[in-house]
């Protein structure tokens, strides 16, 4: 005796025959010349804004490094010379010595 395969579970529906593709409203919708033109300006859209990302990110990633190797080491040795300025105005104050008149600019 040959065992016969179970059949169970929920039977779907049959599809419909595509016999008529242009009568189904989505096949009409989709294949009109409008949305092959919107399909395409996405397509263009998401293509230049990756570009446009890549090369932002590279002109961050070159003012930041900029920005690192220049700037920092100048704000660094600006507030070593006003806490070195600061220290020798309180020395010359604990002496007794009149405070001069620092130059602000």
């Amino acid at each position: 005796m040959a065992a016969q395969p179970k059949r169970g579970g929920v039977s779907l529906p049959e599809r419909r025959s595509a016999a008529k593709p242009e009568s189904n409203i989505l096949a009409r919708i989709t294949s009109s010349p409008l949305v092959s033109r919107g399909k395409q300006a996405a397509c263009d859209a998401s293509f230049v804004s990756k570009k446009l990302l890549r090369s932002t990110g590279k002109a961050a990633w070159i003012a930041g490094t900029t920005f690192l190797i220049l700037a920092v080491p100048l704000i660094i040795e600006m507030d070593r010379e006003q806490q070195l300025n600061e220290l020798e105005l309180q020395q010359a104050s604990l002496l007794g010595a009149p405070p001069t008149a620092s130059v602000s600019k």
